[in-house]
């Protein structure tokens, strides 16, 4: 893995992407696998883990915890600890999301957990609610104190009910993972209501099949898993970043380019996708199993919501809209999944973009030409769209806080690069 970070990287718009591109590993979904390896009894093999900075700081929390992790290339491996020590360090766990699936995974483990509330993207409050009520219907007594939490089960786990639900924003992904993998050392059969159905989840729970817990699902209604005496290692691909592909595909439009997505069909993108990029003038069109895109004619305004998997994705929202600015006419984008999304509006207003947001609805006023700028992400989706804008600006811009956009991405930049955008690299010391 890097040991230095680009701290700053400077791009110069107006340059037409054209080329073909791999599509990393899936971020999301590697995470919640490096949760799920915690559970096997043997070594197991995670291929295609994307080379970002979370890759990193997962794998130090799992040595830290006993588990023997070595990632080598785009192989995640792990080793069944000798013995468990149940804590996730604050410095670790404060720079990641799925801190509390890692934890739930450790309490499955070793019936104890001390970890600290999440860190990692902070573009509103992200509550882990959903995670802790998983732990307590596990038959654990949780204990939050200030900014640290500690679980611990007595005895023998019983099967359990939780609910993933959240009351008006969709399944929480994270606590649907956290309460399978604890229902996947419990025996009997336990049951998560109203679960996400998100690939994160979907991919996970596919693991833990083919390793041996019991997996069946009730539509979008429950989830049930009957938990094995022994949960089985081997190996596993992760799937294609179907966000990184789209971020992709984004640049290619916002650019008047065409870039091929290698080895990605567009069958891999959720239909709420598919439909909102054809509606806003992408064309996606097959080619040696991947997709060809352009925008032929240019972007074109859209209304859309975002919303749970097939919906379109919360996480291709910022960089929808910086594309959306250079279209002609006024799109409104209604945010779903968050209570609001909107951290990237005034970095993207310094570029020149005619952005506002009224609670969870983004309004942006196209086609407003964008200028060179220096500005700041704040978190991995929001650095993304910086950067898009800035392919399409006059000028040189200045994007900071691209810790968050390697954090998501490992190796964006280097491709934007290969495919034709002129950008340079401030580096910070090691």
């Amino acid at each position: 893995m890097p040991t230095t970070d680009a701290s700053a990287v400077h791009i110069t718009g107006g340059r037409r992407l054209a080329g073909t591109v791999p599509v990393q590993g899936s971020k999301n979904t590697a995470l919640h696998l490096y949760a799920a390896a915690l559970l096997a009894d043997e070594p197991l093999t995670l291929h295609g883990a994307p080379a970002i900075l979370d890759t990193g700081v997962v794998a130090e929390i799992l040595n830290r915890t006993g588990t023997r992790t070595a990632v080598s290339g785009d192989a995640f491996t792990t080793r069944p600890a000798d013995v468990y020590l149940p804590v996730v360090p604050d410095r670790l766990g404060r720079r990641i999301r799925t801190t509390a699936v890692l934890a739930g995974a450790l309490l499955a483990r070793a019936g104890r957990v001390t970890f600290p509330v999440p860190g990692g993207d902070a573009f509103c409050v992200r509550r882990i609610d959903r995670h802790l009520a998983a732990m307590a219907a596990a038959g654990a007594e949780v204990e939050l104190d200030g900014g640290l939490v500690r679980a611990r089960t007595s005895g023998h786990r019983r099967p359990f009910v939780t609910d993933a639900g959240t009351g008006g924003w969709g399944p929480s992904l994270g606590a649907t993972v956290t309460a399978a993998l604890l229902a996947a050392r419990t025996r009997g059969t336990s049951t998560v209501l109203n679960p996400s159905v998100e690939p994160e989840v979907t991919h996970t729970a596919a693991l833990l099949a083919r390793s041996g817990v019991g997996i069946e699902w009730q539509g979008r209604a429950a989830l049930h898993v009957t938990g094995a005496d022994r949960i089985a290692g081997g190996e596993f691909t992760v799937p294609p970043d179907r966000l990184e592909a789209a971020t992709l595909a984004l640049a290619a439009a916002i650019t008047g380019g065409t870039v091929h997505l290698a080895r990605f069909p567009a069958a891999a993108f959720p239909d709420g996708l598919l439909a909102a990029f054809a509606d806003a003038g992408l064309r996606l069109d097959p080619l040696d199993g991947g997709t060809v895109v352009t925008a032929p004619a240019g972007p074109r305004p859209v209304r859309l919501a975002t919303g749970p998997h097939p919906g379109y994705p919360t996480d291709v929202q910022p960089q929808l809209t910086a594309y959306l600015t250079q279209a002609d006419g006024t799109s409104r984008i209604e945010e779903r999944v968050y209570p609001r999304r909107d951290s990237h509006l005034a970095p993207l207003a310094a570029l020149g973009a005619g952005v506002g947001a009224d609670g969870p609805v983004i309004t942006v006023r196209g086609r407003t030409p964008l200028r060179a700028a220096d500005v700041t992400g704040d978190d991995i989706r929001a650095a993304t769209a910086l950067v898009l804008a800035a392919l399409a600006a006059d000028g040189t811009s200045t994007v900071r806080g691209l810790y968050h956009l390697r954090r998501g991405y490992g190796e964006l930049l280097t491709k934007l690069s290969l495919l034709g955008a002129e950008l340079t690299t401030d580096q910070e010391c090691p």
